[in-house]
């Protein structure tokens, strides 16, 4: 299928993303559906950067764990702002973003314990993936993992903003509705949700061990209209969309990446950038999918590409500007896909091997110049033997003369698999990479994203970072959600 760019799509989209930038709300993974984690912080410069800090002020304490990002919606005409923070618990909590203080909390039932479970690595699953906030709708959506009658069900919600009440005809029960194809003991998820043509979009992939028959689904429910549902499902068993950015977009479509396949002679949508319109149907034109040659040798050694979501780029040329998405499996190799015509089977415009671990990340992405800068949490395979290149790793992406990609510099950072931000003054000047170190020191890292100069990194031990776990920008404040509270840091 080719995907028609929708005027009137493209144009909420845009109206949504940039929003999210100009009133410093956070609606969505990583600040928008391209998921480049770019906030705008008009006071945040380099010098400033030094004296990150703890704010003493502010306390914000909640129940359980938390794996998805949190999300902060500043209501229109004034100068409230709300933090929403979703927790393994089954709980969901609306916190005041300038005290700290509960506003309301809303439990959606009794989370699922790992002994219900056929597999997974976590004591109990409730919300995992990061919600999205419809900011006309004042709305917040997410996929909530609950037992019911006995067994683990799979429920999407819409919750009022103003007092977290449950909006007529949700929650989704996605078993249901999808009429038997879909069992939810072992389907996860993990992928962040997003907001697409007046639809919420989940994806969902399989548990740690993937075991059962578990297949890469994307669900699709009306807004307007919780009854009218879209979805589509890898053919082969397996192909998980588990990448913490989940489904991504730019405006016009959709795209997901999914994970190993199982038993797949032919290639079965495993392994896999694919490209949906709002009906979901299947990607059925080279134009429209890409997996690596390499697809079934992926499979076999659970390498797979969707540990990670793709990226969509607009890299400046002379020209003009080039579409491209950034995609990268467990190997390392990092691919850049022509956007418009993703390529097929073993065609993208290039790659390179840029990692030396294994490469699970969620980048954050800026522009320079006539590059656009990428950085990713890992060990980078050419980084300088000083540097080890054990922690962070910028790549540098350019397409005059032909698409290439660079390491630019490398910094070191403990811990396991922390998601970085970038933040500009004004969308390009000052960039400055922040990162959280989970699984390790648990601290929180700035560096500058020019050179990867260590700006600051402030002695404070943040209990139970989660791997995975991102940051978010907004006003004069960083937010991180982790062992059972919000902490606030200031410059």
């Amino acid at each position: 299928m080719r995907i028609a760019l929708l005027t009137g799509v493209l144009a909420t989209a845009l109206a949504v993303s940039g929003a999210a930038h100009a009133d410093s709300s956070v609606l969505t993974y990583h600040g928008a559906i391209d998921r480049s984690g770019r906030y705008v912080v008009p006071d945040l410069t380099y010098e400033r950067a030094r004296g990150l800090h703890l704010d003493a002020s502010f306390h914000a304490t909640f129940r359980g764990g938390v794996y998805a990002q949190p999300l902060l919606w500043r209501e229109p005409r004034s100068d409230k702002a709300t933090l929403i923070v979703a927790t393994d618990q089954d709980e969901v909590y609306a916190i005041d973003a300038a005290s700290g203080a509960q506003i309301w909390r809303r439990t959606l039932g009794e989370p699922v314990p790992r002994s219900a479970l056929p597999c997974g690595n976590l004591p109990t699953l409730g919300v995992t993936g990061t919600p999205v906030i419809d900011p006309a709708r004042a709305a917040v959506y997410l996929d909530a993992m609950v037992m019911r009658a006995g067994e683990p069900r799979h429920e999407i919600y819409a919750l009022a903003l103003a007092d977290g009440s449950i909006e007529p005809g949700w929650p989704v029960d996605v078993a249901t509705v999808l009429k038997g194809a879909f069992t939810p003991a072992v389907q996860n998820q993990r992928g962040a949700l997003a907001l697409f043509a007046g639809r919420v979009f989940v994806p969902y992939s399989g548990h740690y061990g993937d075991c059962g028959d578990y297949h890469g689904v994307v669900v699709g429910v009306s807004e307007s209209d919780p009854g009218k549902v879209e979805s589509f499902s890898t053919r082969a068993r397996g192909g998980g969309i588990w990448g913490q950015g989940g489904v991504t977009g730019d405006g016009g479509s959709l795209f997901v990446a999914t994970g190993n396949t199982f038993d797949a002679t032919a290639w079965s949508d495993g392994e896999a950038v694919l490209r949906f319109g709002p009906s979901l149907a299947r990607p059925v034109d080279a134009h429209d999918y890409f997996a690596p040659s390499k697809w079934n040798w992926l499979d076999r050694a659970d390498q797979d590409l969707g540990g990670s979501a793709p990226i969509p780029l607009d890299v400046p040329s002379a020209k003009g500007v080039h579409k491209l998405i950034f995609a990268i499996d467990k190997t390392g190799e990092a691919y850049l896909l022509d956007r418009d015509r993703l390529g097929g089977i073993g065609h993208p415009l290039t790659s390179a091997h840029v990692m030396a671990n294994v490469a699970i990340v969620s980048p954050a992405v800026w522009s320079a110049g006539d590059s656009v800068f990428v950085a990713l949490q890992g060990y980078g395979a050419n980084c300088p033997p000083d540097k080890s290149g054990k922690g962070l790793v910028a790549l540098k992406i350019r397409v005059d003369p032909t698409p290439t990609i660079d390491t630019a510099w490398c910094a070191a950072v403990s811990g396991n698999r922390g998601a970085p931000i970038v933040t500009t003054t004004d969308g390009s000047a000052n960039p400055i990479i922040f990162i959280l170190s989970p699984e390790g020191e648990n601290r929180l890292y700035a560096f500058r994203g020019d050179t990867g100069e260590l700006l600051a990194s402030p002695p404070d031990h943040l209990r139970g970072v989660h791997r995975f776990q991102t940051i978010i920008a907004s006003g004069n404040r960083l937010y991180v959600a982790s062992g059972g509270q919000v902490y606030a840091f200031t410059f």
